[in-house]
């Protein structure tokens, strides 16, 4: 067993290295998460247990020479590759200009309203995009008959006639991943559901068939509707300034009651405004907690959902929503 120790020090000492490639398939070979030194350390449970301390100390001597030889190659590499590059180039040339990348503006829409949030105490929770009808309409309240299971509106990827089989969809909110983290987390439940979601929609400049999502479930004893308007009030004024001019308007949603919208004055550059949607948000319905055996007599909260896209609009004053997905570097290099 010591023999196959010793053999990666001997293949590692012979291993010639005369160019960059050569240096890195070095680092491959031995010192990547799968290389000859990781794999070489896995052997200790074959050793008995009077024999791992000799077997150890060999193993750290092996991994400690193939990690020197690997910084000193990597220094000789650099070192002749600024030197060829000194003797070649002429430090006085004028370098071409560079194209610097950069993040597209809906990203960093996203990491500021995760910004908010994190300062709210919120966390972050992820799940997939391809969801069943449990998750993305049944636990949600959503009637067999609601027009959003119609397929004018989503995606069904399988679609079954059995009724002991589940419909497949792209997911049309992130609200399933409410429904998966009540079912994994005991309350305090306090956290934020980002991500890309589909809808069935011809598109235009005010409409995608994809967009994305930032929703948010708060659930404990004794949440309040009076929590949740204050929650969004301090988001709209981190937002968009402390200034903002904002209402909050009786809805509806399957998955809330009472359920509200949001809106925030927009003023117009040739002057006047409109009011804008900006979200929506209720008390999460004592349906939803029963569908995840949570106690609507124990326990209630607060959900509230915004469109990514809608939100950034509103912050850059773009009036149509294609341009988000068409990759124009002229677009896109105006945010960076």
């Amino acid at each position: 067993m010591q023999d196959q120790i010793l053999a990666v020090k001997q293949a590692a000492a012979s291993f010639e290295v005369q160019n960059e490639e050569q240096l890195e398939a070095y680092r491959l070979r031995f010192l990547s998460r799968n290389g000859e030194v990781g794999a070489m350390f896995k052997l200790m449970k074959d050793f008995q247990p009077d024999e791992r301390k000799a077997a150890g100390q060999l193993m750290n001597e092996v991994k400690v020479f193939v990690e020197e030889r690997f910084k000193s190659l990597e220094q000789v590499s650099h070192s002749n590759s600024a030197t060829s590059t000194s003797s070649l180039d002429d430090p006085t040339l004028i370098v071409s200009p560079q194209a610097r990348g950069g993040l597209h503006p809906l990203t960093t829409m996203l990491d500021e309203i995760k910004k908010i949030f994190f300062r709210l105490g919120f966390t972050v929770s992820d799940g997939p995009e391809l969801e069943d009808d449990f998750h993305n309409f049944t636990a949600l309240n959503f009637p067999p008959e609601h027009p959003a299971r119609d397929e004018q509106d989503t995606f069904f990827v399988k679609k079954s006639e059995e009724k002991d089989e589940l419909d497949l969809v792209l997911r049309t909110h992130t609200s399933p991943v409410q429904i998966r983290q009540m079912l994994k987390q005991e309350p305090p439940i306090r956290s934020i559901m980002p991500g890309r979601v589909y809808r069935n929609e011809a598109v235009t400049y005010k409409s995608y068939f994809l967009f994305h999502q930032v929703e948010g479930l708060y659930i404990d004893k004794g949440v309040s509707m009076a929590e949740l308007k204050e929650t969004l009030i301090t988001f709209a004024k981190m937002m968009y300034g402390s200034s903002v001019k904002y209402r909050m308007r009786p809805s509806f949603f399957p998955f809330t009651e009472p359920s509200l919208e949001m809106d925030i004055w927009w003023e117009q550059a040739k002057g006047g405004g409109r009011w804008l949607e900006i979200l929506g948000a209720g008390m999460v319905d004592p349906n939803v907690l029963k569908s995840v055996d949570l106690d609507p007599e124990i326990y209630s909260g607060f959900a509230f959902g915004m469109g990514i896209e809608r939100s950034a609009m509103l912050h850059y004053g773009i009036d149509d929503i294609r341009l988000f997905y068409d990759n124009d570097l002229r677009f896109l290099s105006q945010f960076n």
